[in-house]
């Protein structure tokens, strides 16, 4: 998702009342909050109560330091010096994929993907590198030269597709490598790596007792603990109707939870009056069709991420069916005529704002 598109994050975080009192030693916590543009390719903001500044930016820092690290190591556009990371696994040497040994969180986030990718049968693929790079060629070109947009022909995405098996993926977990064993398979992360970091660093920060934050990396977000009142977080999903009044179509109340959501009306380019979105379905190697977003509320952000992504290329019967077979897992899909439905338990987090 571009920098500019996504400054306008999916999520509001915001108080539910304008209480700003006390911690257990009855000091009064403050809201403060800080913001970054340097992860990810998208927006950050850190909102945490502390009753001293000092200990907010330290808490923050170490937030967004983590968030560094996960980003250079999850990246596939970018290598750094003394770093094996998706970028260098992608690479060829010589024609063929060389065996990489990398960072443990690499390890453990492709192996997340993974499973995600069989829990939802196989929407959830991070081998669609070689499809995915070519309608990034095309958007991009497109952005940039509107009047000259085009569509990837069908062959081109098609020969793509016959390199996307993740069985291809090989994973030594007792030596730390990485091999992709296709010359013409990449890796493309961007469905799980961000709501994956996010993740890693709550549950660092919650390790160590901390809470009272909120992260939200370009719209995974993640609640930590509550308000030091005990109040819950408030989370806006955004209205994907962009010429509506009405910014946000509901608000939840977060309290530990992740609400991370897909959308079609953000990240998109015009080619012959029709938009064509960045969720590419494995099946057709189109943008999907049938929603305008759907949000997934969990405990995990990274399944948050994982699943809104599947779950928006997926029929609706069986992307519900999915969410009710999981635990803690919820869901909102706004359909294209800009109706509802929802999962089961997904009320219970509806709140007025």
């Amino acid at each position: 998702m571009k920098k500019q598109q996504l400054i306008s994050a999916l999520l509001l975080i915001c108080v539910l009342s304008s209480s700003l009192f006390f911690a257990s030693c009855n000091r009064q916590k403050n809201k403060y909050t800080t913001h970054s543009l340097d992860y990810f390719d998208t927006a950050t903001t850190i909102t945490g109560y502390e009753s001293d500044p000092k200990k907010f930016d330290e808490v923050s820092g170490e937030i967004l330091a983590l968030l560094g690290e996960y980003h250079r190591l999850f990246t596939i556009y970018h290598r750094f010096d003394g770093m094996e990371n998706l970028c260098t696994i992608n690479e060829l040497q010589n024609g063929v994929h060389r065996t990489v040994t990398v960072d443990r969180r690499i390890i453990d986030m492709l192996l997340y993907a993974k499973e995600m990718h069989r829990v939802t049968k196989g929407k959830l693929n991070i081998a669609m590198g070689s499809v995915l790079s070519i309608w990034h060629k095309y958007r991009t070109a497109g952005l940039e030269e509107p009047w000259a947009a085009e569509l990837p022909p069908m062959e081109l995405l098609h020969e793509a597709a016959r390199h996307t098996d993740l069985n291809d993926l090989i994973i030594d977990q007792e030596n730390a490598t990485v091999w992709i064993s296709d010359p013409q398979m990449t890796l493309d992360v961007g469905a799980v790596a961000k709501g994956y970091a996010v993740e890693m660093v709550a549950r660092s920060l919650e390790e160590r007792g901390i809470s009272g934050y909120v992260i939200n990396v370009g719209g995974n977000v993640r609640a930590i603990g509550t308000k030091p009142n005990d109040e819950k977080w408030l989370a806006g999903i955004e209205n994907p109707n962009t010429e509506s009044e009405e910014a946000y179509v509901l608000y939840l109340q977060l309290a530990g939870e992740s609400i991370v959501t897909s959308g079609s009306y953000q990240r998109y380019y015009t080619v012959g009056n029709k938009n064509y979105h960045h969720i590419i379905d494995s099946q057709t190697l189109l943008p999907a069709e049938g929603y305008l977003s759907v949000s997934v509320v969990c405990k995990n952000s990274a399944e948050g991420d994982a699943l809104s992504t599947a779950l928006f290329c997926m029929p609706f019967e069986e992307g519900l069916a999915l969410v009710e077979g999981l635990p803690d897992v919820e869901a909102l899909w706004i359909l294209s005529d800009e109706s509802r439905q929802s999962s089961s338990g997904f009320e219970k987090y509806v709140t007025q704002p």
